[in-house]
């Protein structure tokens, strides 16, 4: 087995591997850039905008099982390029869509191709970097996400605001399908090769995903995922529109203030989350767990003030607040989703989560809070559910947290 990845080719992937991580965020956050002109052209309701954001996601969670099952198996540059080609070209139909109908097809489009990336991409980066390097390589990778996502809500919310929303489709999708023939062309290492023992190969099938329901650690993070992942889903769609309708932001302004914050906190947030918790966990065996944990718990007052405080200014650093520790876990998150199964069953591992997380957690939010708007006729009081759900999320935290002291405490007492 070899264990000497090239230390180049290592940070070269993962540029590269970062660089499409962050188009991927930024197409999947532009449609909560361009709800207001995309409801007034189409004429659609709270509840019908929520369904378009399900859409992406049911195209996204229902296909990763397949990409987790061919991502232990076959070429992985093969199934990302592909990916990417499939989800910028979703994206590009969606800006000429005329009707819902079309639109949450180029949604699903969207998703589908994203589930391929997303799903295989970390499992290939745990083979580049050893385990006392790999938190900080996921979390450098991860960094993608709030940066995509706040360029897309403020190129989006721009772009929308100067020559409408269907233009911030176009302009988004064009550099994903160059970018895909790049991909063919990037090296790719061996299973398990940043690993000190031996890698047998996965066996099973369909099989290894049953397996994965018995290792408990790994079903409390996605646990927990699930619940952070619902909160987050409504949050990121309706935070905008929330800062319109309730603060009376202009539509632009409130695009670009929730773009600025979330790509200020969630790249502090994630470098942050990624460097304390690697230290935390060279010197506690539960230190990636307890990040999540406390993380979890800190956040819930700063969110329901964020949706309660009548005073614009306090809501809005209450917001920045939530952010900050809503993108603290995000490293640990994912390094503990690698850790908790075996080597072979990365790509499946995560696809399982992934599965779980939009299954039980935004594939609905977005949709809940819509209908509850429209029932009520109040944003501000759909929003609430979404606090409680970082509630759920801290319970099941705790829970992982407690097992991986009390397994650290067994063992040293047994030693």
């Amino acid at each position: 087995m070899n264990t000497d990845v090239p230390s180049r080719r290592s940070t070269l992937i993962l540029a590269a591997l970062t660089g499409l991580n962050l188009l991927d965020y930024l197409d999947r956050q532009l449609l909560a850039a361009v709800l207001t002109p995309l409801k007034n052209e189409m004429g659609l309701s709270d509840e019908q905008l929520g369904t378009l954001q399900s859409a992406f996601m049911l195209g996204y969670f229902i296909t990763a099982p397949l990409f987790g099952y061919l991502g232990d198996r076959w070429p992985r540059r093969w199934l990302i390029a592909a990916g990417v080609l499939v989800w910028s070209l979703g994206t590009l139909f969606s800006g000429h869509a005329n009707t819902l109908g079309l639109l949450i097809f180029f949604r699903v489009l969207v998703g589908l191709g994203e589930a391929s990336f997303g799903t295989i991409s970390p499992g290939l980066i745990a083979d580049l970097f050893s385990p006392l390097k790999r938190n900080l390589a996921i979390s450098i990778f991860y960094v993608a996400i709030p940066v995509g996502s706040a360029l897309g809500f403020i190129a989006g919310s721009t772009i929308a605001a100067h020559y409408g929303w269907r233009s911030a489709f176009l302009w988004a999708g064009y550099p994903g399908v160059a970018v895909a023939l790049f991909l063919l062309f990037l090296p790719e290492p061996e299973r398990g090769a940043a690993e000190t023992v031996p890698v047998t190969p996965v066996r099973g099938g369909w099989r290894v995903y049953t397996a994965l329901l018995h290792l408990p650690n790994y079903n409390l993070v996605v646990a927990g995922y699930a619940a952070q992942t619902f909160a987050m889903g409504g949050f990121v769609l309706w935070a905008p529109t929330f800062l319109h309708r309730v603060h009376q932001m202009d539509f632009a302004r409130a695009g670009q203030f929730f773009g600025g914050a979330l790509v200020i906190t969630g790249l502090l947030a994630t470098l942050v989350g990624g460097w304390l918790s690697t230290r935390w966990q060279r010197r506690h065996a539960a230190g990636y767990a307890w990040v999540l944990a406390l993380s979890a718990v800190a956040v819930v007052p700063l969110g329901f003030g964020a949706f309660l405080l009548p005073n614009a200014a306090l809501a809005l650093a209450a917001m920045v607040g939530a952010m900050f520790l809503l993108f603290i876990p995000t490293g640990p998150i994912n390094t503990l989703l690698l850790e908790t199964v075996p080597v072979p069953m990365r790509a499946s591992g995560m696809a399982a989560s992934i599965f779980a997380i939009h299954c039980f957690g935004d594939l609905w939010s977005p949709k809940i809070v819509g209908m509850i708007s429209d029932r009520t006729g109040s944003l501000q009081q759909a929003v609430l559910i979404l606090p409680f759900a970082l509630i759920v999320a801290a319970a099941f935290w705790l829970w992982l947290a407690w097992r991986q002291s009390r397994t650290v405490r067994v063992e040293s007492a047994a030693s």
